[in-house]
């Protein structure tokens, strides 16, 4: 079947008023032939179209709709892209599927690479994958703002933590994009001895010199599980070595934001809790570009959790509760909820419980990938009070399975509690806890 065959046709939608059919296989929008969604979402965008369809049958007719500028067509097709995703080629030194246990549910071994995905789910690239009709195409098309993975920008250094000889042409195809005035969000998994330090210096120093259009690059640590046999030797970061990682980095985002106007570079949480120092205020994030890879997610969580207790001057009695979050977490969620407590006058009976991650390993502390079995296996016999909150961030999106498969009604069963799951918001977690907002 046709990657661009309808699946159905959204009633009152102007494709179904149009007389679009289900089942028939949208070739062209005016004189641009639609080969996936990029194609689709860039060419339906203008208020007047012509659609060129077909038939099971091979019968090819044109119809003609008008729509407000940007509104979806009301096509649904088979899958989201309108074509495979693209599966990564490389061989990265630090990859995370590499280091997954066996047994685990088919699709989270699935790597992608594809650049459709960055621009419409924000998904990070390394351009290994892009062939060269790809790369003009998102040139052509002003795909952007696109998120690329870049790691380093020295060639040879580059083909070496990609696994990939393609590896090397990273930097002048981010060029080109820089050229074409395509926005960038960039990240560098740090390894210590490897893109670290001096290499860390001129990959920033590259980047610096294309902004506006680098938008944004965050500095994340290596995540490493107990599941790497066979695979690149590599190490966490010590606390020292996270302080002075944090050092060089914010001293050449001091620069860039004397010469630019803006930081650039910002490190992720997680280098702050490794080397033990304290969060950047709030001002220190702009526009906290950088939060999926956990850039500030923490200090703007603090400030909307603040912000939900403005006006709240007492709370009454909050029931027994209890919080399992990663280690890593758990001192600065206690800190912020303990201060919160003084403020409204209320008295918490809670714990937070940080859950050791047995099943990756404990070298991974952060709370997205804590699994239902370690919850199960540490709270088990624990006062939870009348309910556990848990990061909606540690199951399936959309759903209540956790990475080990283990669902969040097991996980109730098992510890004879409620679970509620919490989304990455203050004001979520705030009523989460007082039951107010």
């Amino acid at each position: 079947m046709p990657m661009s065959q309808i699946k159905a046709v959204e009633p009152g939608s102007p494709a179904s008023q149009a007389g679009v059919l289900a089942g028939e296989t949208l070739l062209q929008v005016g004189k641009n032939t639609i080969l996936d969604v990029l194609d689709y979402k860039y060419f339906t965008y203008d208020p007047e179209l012509t659609l060129q369809l077909q038939n099971a049958e091979g019968k090819k007719r044109t119809v003609t709709l008008t729509k407000e500028p940007g509104e979806d067509l009301g096509l649904v097709f088979d899958t989201y892209l309108m074509d495979r995703a693209r599966p990564c080629a490389n061989k990265c030194v630090f990859c995370f599927v590499d280091q997954l246990p066996k047994d685990l549910r088919e699709s989270l071994y699935f790597k992608d690479d594809d650049a459709r995905l960055s621009f419409l789910m924000g998904n990070y690239i390394t351009m290994t994958n892009l062939s060269k009709r790809e790369i003009q195409r998102i040139i052509d098309l002003h795909i952007s703002p696109i998120n690329i993975s870049v790691h380093a920008t020295e060639p040879e250094l580059r083909t070496m933590l990609l696994g990939s000889r393609r590896g090397a042409e990273g930097f002048e195809i981010i060029r080109r994009f820089a050229e074409a005035k395509i926005i960038m969000n960039c990240q560098i998994v740090a390894c210590p001895g490897l893109n670290d330090g001096p290499a860390l210096q001129r990959s920033m120093e590259d980047l610096a010199g294309l902004y506006p259009e680098v938008n944004s690059v965050s500095i994340v640590p290596v995540g490493l599980t107990k599941w790497r046999e066979g695979l690149y030797p590599l190490r966490p970061y010590s606390k020292e070595e996270a302080v002075t990682l944090i050092g060089q980095v914010e001293a050449f985002g001091a620069v860039c934001k004397k010469d630019y106007g803006s930081t650039l570079f910002w490190c992720s949480d997680e280098f702050y809790l490794k080397a033990e120092i304290m969060l950047p205020e709030d001002e220190y994030y702009e526009d906290y570009a950088q939060l999926e890879n956990g850039v500030g997610m923490l200090r703007l969580l603090e400030v909307e959790f603040r912000g939900a207790s403005i006006g709240i001057e007492e709370v009454p009695e909050v029931m027994p509760f209890a919080i399992a979050t990663g280690v890593a977490a758990a001192p600065f969620l206690r800190e912020m909820i303990d201060r919160a407590a003084v403020k409204c006058h209320t008295k918490l009976n809670y714990t937070i419980y940080p859950i050791r991650n047995l099943f990756f390993g404990e070298t991974i502390d952060v709370a997205g990938l804590i699994t239902g079995g370690d919850l199960i296996s540490q709270l088990k016999g624990k006062a939870l009070g009348n309910r556990l909150l848990i990061a909606k961030n540690m199951l399936r999106y959309g759903e209540t399975v956790f990475l080990d498969d283990v669902t969040i009604a097991q996980v109730e069963r098992e510890l004879g509690v409620p679970i509620v799951a919490v989304g990455q918001d203050g004001f979520e977690l705030y009523e989460a806890v007082f039951g107010v907002v």
